[in-house]
């Protein structure tokens, strides 16, 4: 059981690390930007506003001899290192003492003080031997040579003065550099590139830690215990440059760019002539929900909502009562959001008479029901429009009325289909989510988030409405099942198999499809039998 338990931890992981490295490189232009831009931006700066230094340096030999120290006698050998090493020290310090400074700034003539002059000069042993380097860094190369010969004239009389019986002996002189020893500037702008892309790829990561955006199935599943029954994908995707499969004679398919002559400009969104991966989702969606109900014979009321505004939960209420009503069900689409609706502007109906003159007492049932036709489709279903805005949908949608209303109209149909509000920004849908026999929560990729969507959830678990499942709403194939390669594959084998319906592309039903065949396969047998 532990062992079971790792695993998961493992591959949640795993999920999180590829989403952080998928998300650099989605946005790999952003970081090149930054990482080209914080280069430029070094560059620039080190050349007008770093001043170029100079380094003029002198070496010296410490002779190794015997040497008394005030009343200490100390003998060296080549082969003792260490105090050599202490010697040097010895050396550094006597020449950074104010007195040999003030020589060295006399000797060499410069306007430098004790203070400037103890900060441009460093010394250091030349790899632990009896060498030590003193090195002088000045913007001007002559006065920074200067120095160095100055140091290389005053030090070694101070040591023989300072400390008896030894001295240092000048092994090179200094000369005038002859370009700068700083600032390096393809060093700086490396160090500049690597800044960006530390700030770039951080920025991003720490953006996708903390965007809680839905963008994928398993961000659903974190916050949801329902199910999700179907993804319906992008349907608005071709009209933005998209791609479709077209037959070229052979039996075989070829990924064209979608031209503005060969498509309609805008795709269809509802009915049969929406694209062949959506019509498949929202049959599933309808599969599902026809084994999510145990009795077939009754008539089931069914509400859409979702978290917020802009989701498609009217779009997907249409489709949803489109594809009920091909297996010959009777199906009835009632508007439900008096605030805002849209059913009458995605059908052939009209906005009045509708559902809230109704509750209001001032239109009968008998005009409220308009039969739905979209573009001669021979499966047609009735739809009872929102009406007129009314200034307390809330009130009317939870009136005795509303009640008597499905109550009645129950007896009538086979699936009623509510078109709610979005239960995240008014709580008209909570009226009347517990008169429902279930509920379905629209979301859409990239658009709602994870606390929306939970706090959505636990409202209609609060008037305790029954949650059928989530319909996943413009899924792309960077999101949910579609990273994982199902769907690619699954529609590349449905393809191969039945490629002769789906040869003009998605945007063609599956009736237009089959004439065009017949059509092609009737006159390729006439002209057989022709001699």
């Amino acid at each position: 059981m532990n062992e079971n338990k790792t695993v998961d931890k493992n591959e949640k992981m795993e999920i999180d690390i590829q989403r952080l490295i998928g998300a650099v490189w989605s946005r790999a232009w952003v970081v090149v930007l930054v990482s080209v831009l914080c280069a430029v931006i070094t560059f620039l700066g080190t050349f007008y506003f770093v001043t170029p230094m100079y380094k003029s340096s002198a070496m010296f030999y410490v002779n190794n001899s015997n040497l008394s120290i005030g009343d200490t006698q100390v003998t060296l050998s080549s082969a003792n290192l260490t105090a050599s090493r202490n010697l040097v020290d010895s050396y550094i310090v006597i020449l950074k003492t104010r007195t040999s400074l003030n020589e060295i700034i006399d000797y060499a003539g410069v306007d430098r003080s004790y203070g400037e002059l103890r900060g441009m000069i460093s010394a250091a042993s030349v790899n632990s031997t009896e060498i030590f380097e003193v090195v002088v860094t000045s913007p001007d190369p002559v006065e920074a040579e200067r120095i160095a010969n100055a140091v290389a004239y005053i030090l070694p009389n101070r040591i023989k003065n300072i400390i008896e019986g030894t001295s240092a002996k000048v092994v090179d002189n200094a000369i005038v550099a002859s370009s700068p020893s700083s600032p390096s500037y393809t060093k700086n702008t490396l160090i500049g590139f690597l800044v960006g892309l530390v700030i770039s790829v951080g920025a991003i990561v720490l953006m996708e830690i903390f965007d809680i955006t839905i963008r994928s199935e398993e961000d659903i599943e974190q916050v949801c215990k329902h199910p999700i029954l179907a993804a319906v994908p992008d349907m608005s995707a071709p009209s933005k440059g998209g791609y479709y499969y077209a037959y070229d004679g052979s039996n075989k398919r070829k990924r064209k760019k979608k031209h503005a002559t060969s498509r309609p400009s805008e795709p269809s969104l509802i009915g049969k002539n929406i694209s062949f991966a959506a019509s498949e989702a929202y049959k599933l969606l309808r599969t599902k929900l026809q084994f999510s109900f145990a009795d077939e014979n009754d008539c089931h009321v069914i509400g859409v909502s979702s978290a917020l505004s802009g989701e498609g939960k009217s779009l997907s209420s249409v489709n949803l009562a489109y594809t009920l009503a091909q297996l010959d069900k009777k199906v009835l689409l009632i508007d439900c959001d008096m605030r805002r609706p849209s059913i009458n502007d995605k059908l052939p109906v009209q906005k009045s008479p509708g559902l809230s003159g109704y509750l209001s007492n001032q239109v009968h049932l008998d005009t409220l029901i308009q039969k739905c036709g979209i573009e001669g489709e021979e499966n047609a279903f009735d739809v009872i429009s929102a009406g007129q805005n009314p200034p307390n949908p809330i009130e009317l949608l939870s009136s005795a009325r509303m009640i008597r209303l499905l109550t009645r109209l129950r007896e009538a149909y086979d699936y009623i289909i509510l078109d709610f509000p979005p239960v995240g920004e008014v709580s008209d849908a909570m009226a009347v989510a517990k008169l429902t026999d279930g509920m379905l929560v629209v979301v859409r990729q990239h658009y709602c988030n994870r606390i929306v969507l939970a706090e959505a959830l636990r409202q209609f678990d609060f008037v305790g409405s029954k949650m059928l499942g989530v319909v996943y709403n413009c899924a792309t194939e960077s999101g949910g099942s579609y990273s994982k390669g199902y769907y690619k594959r699954y529609y590349r084998r449905y393809y191969k198999r039945y490629s002769k319906y789906s040869r003009y592309g998605y945007g063609y039903g599956y009736e237009h499809a089959a004439k065009k065949v017949a059509k092609q396969e009737s006159e390729k047998s006439e002209k057989t039998e022709k001699p």
